[in-house]
């Protein structure tokens, strides 16, 4: 905002932002990451792009001077391409966050359905690495421009999740952010959540080390075809096991469950 009384506010905002995650963070005792996304543009052509954007970089460097424990509050910051009323220009810009969070050490945080529809965040996840110490993610399913969308056992999520597996997942924060009020809030959660399981059983189970090979002597032909025929391998055996492990439901037989509930609770709410 060019109004500084409005830019202190949500300063402000932020820096209470910071101090109840690191109340979580204590009383949880594990880290808490506090993720920072301002939706902020300009819906046509702007003037002046540069201006808007320091205000903002100064804003944040505000909040990163307060006294707070970076070992329990993981501040990250996140971009989007552009949305409804920002058609034209995103402050927050990818290439804008990328480098703060660089320069400031903190996280960058990665949304799978900010950026361009022909963008994969799972292409982006070992450039990120090489450069950070940590990443953080929101996996989510974008369509058309937008996220928000529930998680599917998708091309994109499974390459993301071979990407964490293969390169050292304990820097990945991994979280999931979809809503859909069309359908029934409790499958979606259930359904987004199985999808991530799925996703990272599937990377866990793929011969890595033999496909890195096959890569490194420039065996490409074999690769395609390994990767082709890995398709076809018992995943799902795997994952109705690991099911039964945990005593939770296995395959759709959950659904009968979360019908009962909205049945007997959700609908009977005014």
């Amino acid at each position: 905002s060019e109004d500084p009384e409005i830019r202190k506010f949500w300063i402000d905002h932020c820096k209470a932002c910071v101090r109840i995650s690191q109340y979580f963070a204590e009383e949880l005792g594990s880290p808490c990451a506090m993720n920072i996304w301002i939706p902020d543009g300009f819906k046509d052509i702007p003037a002046d792009r540069m201006s808007p954007r320091a205000r903002l970089k100064d804003s944040l460097d505000q909040i990163l001077a307060m006294d707070y424990d970076k070992s329990k509050v993981l501040i990250a910051v996140e971009s989007k391409v552009f949305g409804i009323g920002m058609e034209s220009c995103t402050v927050g810009s990818h290439e804008f966050y990328m480098n703060y969070a660089a320069s400031r050490g903190i996280m960058c945080l990665l949304d799978s359905g900010h950026f361009h529809p022909t963008e994969m965040i799972s292409d982006k996840i070992s450039s990120m690495l090489l450069f950070s110490d940590k990443i953080a993610l929101h996996v989510s399913r974008p369509v058309r421009w937008d996220s928000d969308h529930v998680v599917l056992f998708d091309d994109e999520t499974r390459e993301i999740a071979k990407e964490i597996v293969r390169n050292d997942p304990d820097r990945v924060l991994l979280a999931l952010d979809f809503f859909d009020a069309s359908i029934n809030r409790i499958c979606a959660w259930v359904v987004g959540m199985r999808n991530m399981q799925k996703a990272l059983l599937y990377a866990l189970l793929m011969p890595n080390e033999k496909l890195a090979k096959l890569q490194e002597e420039r065996r490409f032909t074999e690769l395609m075809m390994e990767q082709e025929e890995l398709k076809t391998y018992p995943y799902g055996d795997v994952w109705d096991y690991f099911c039964q492990m945990n005593q939770v439901p296995v395959k759709e037989q959950w659904f009968k469950e979360v019908q009962a509930y909205e049945k007997e609770v959700l609908l009977k709410r005014s």
